[in-house]
């Protein structure tokens, strides 16, 4: 096998694989069928290649040999199961169909999201398919054991065949609901990373993120995620310490923020802006932008989780306004709001918020019943450290 033959094959799979794929599973409505293809596909190739010359279009060989492929199965497969009339072979598309097949990428992202399937496996399938996660990798990235993931992915491939799950963009009268899911879907791989420190994990969501943005530009939640992860990415280098352990915002060294990314954010967010009736993303993001300030303006803050929770009411949206009113008018004022929360009973964060502002206001003890309770809930090893550490400056 020739260097240059397996290189080209490798370079073009790495950076055509989801346009690849998209095409074929538009054009077949079987995604494990077009992944099969598409693999046997690049099997041909690292055969053929080293005994000839590289094809002037590698990427149109690849998605023609194994569109033929795929093909060719079902033939076999409708003979053998009810002797039908042999269909006509296999045609060789056009460098102009195969271009504007592959290009399929948005339609592929809002297919693996499609409402009718569960979360996790919307999130593990566009891992899978759109961002060429492995199921080892997804496995370990969402700590299940990989055959149960494999499971889940095999089944969401074949609910799409089934029941016949239309691969396009949705309606005009449909995207708003729809896009909501695929940015929940990014939003929340993105999250997963941030909070476990996965920067590859990270990188994924928002290479993904501007991906839908620049497909749907004139989408201002769709910016307004992407700069939101952004604002947020950008201090990932200051929220631990060099030994793991959770740094505060006030306490992180704003020398180790990336200028970049926060630059590259506030500009997105002023994009998102422009198109006037903010959405939760975008609001979200202007939070974020506020958070990187210097000073914080707090007032704006909670005025700004007010305007939130008229649009996206959730408790924990509750709780971080109470939080930022904590912040601008006192600890008793925000303890009264954490207190009147309903739902986050088993929510560590809650219980962290409650037991720092009675600290605050020197009523130690029960702080230490609040810190000990959030210590029990807490997942993450650097979390329960920070707490720990917590209830040791406090004598508990």
């Amino acid at each position: 096998m020739s260097d240059l033959a397996s290189a080209a094959v490798e370079r073009v799979y790495r950076e055509h694989r989801t346009r690849m794929l998209a095409a074929l599973v538009r054009a077949l409505g079987d995604f494990e069928l077009a992944e099969d293809a598409l693999q046997e596909a690049c099997s041909q190739a690292l055969r053929r290649w080293p005994r000839a010359q590289v094809p002037d279009d590698p990427f149109a060989w690849l998605l023609t040999v194994a569109r033929n492929h795929a093909l060719d199965r079902l033939r076999h497969a409708r003979m053998a199961r009810a002797k039908l009339p042999e269909p006509p072979p296999p045609v060789v598309m056009s460098e102009k169909q195969l271009v504007s097949l592959g290009d399929e990428r948005l339609s592929l992202i809002f297919t693996c999201c499609h409402p009718a399937l569960a979360e996790d496996a919307r999130v593990a399938l566009t891992l899978q398919a759109v961002a060429g996660f492995t199921a080892a990798q997804i496995a370990r990235t969402f700590l299940v054991a990989e055959p149960a993931l494999a499971q889940r992915l095999v089944m969401a491939k074949r609910k799409i065949r089934d029941a016949g799950i239309t691969f396009e963009v949705p309606a005009d009268h449909l995207l708003p609901e729809r896009l909501r899911g695929v940015l929940a879907v990014l939003y929340l791989i993105f999250t997963r990373g941030y909070t476990t420190a996965s920067g590859p994990l990270r990188a994924e969501a928002l290479r993904l993120g501007k991906l839908v943005a620049a497909l749907m530009p004139d989408e201002p939640e769709a910016h307004g995620l992407v700069a939101l992860m952004l604002l947020h990415d950008s201090r990932s280098a200051a929220r631990f310490s060099a030994g793991g352990d959770v740094v505060l915002l006030e306490d992180q060294d704003r020398t180790l923020w990336n200028v970049d990314e926060i630059s590259e954010g506030m500009a997105l967010l002023d994009r998102a802006l422009r198109f006037g009736s903010p959405g939760p993303y975008v609001l979200h993001a202007v939070i974020a932008a506020l958070h990187v300030q210097d000073p914080v303006d707090w007032d704006r803050i909670a005025a700004l989780y007010a305007e939130l929770l008229a649009v996206a009411p959730t408790p924990v949206v509750e709780l971080n306004r109470a939080v930022a009113v904590a912040m601008s008018s006192g600890p008793a004022v925000g303890l009264e709001l954490v207190d009147g929360i309903r739902g986050l009973g088993s929510y560590h964060l809650w219980h962290s918020a409650r037991a720092d502002l009675l600290r605050r206001l020197g009523r130690v003890d029960e702080a230490v019943v609040a810190y000990r309770i959030a210590h029990e809930l807490a997942v993450s090893s650097a979390d329960r450290r920070f707490l720990a550490g917590r209830l040791k400056n406090l004598g508990g």
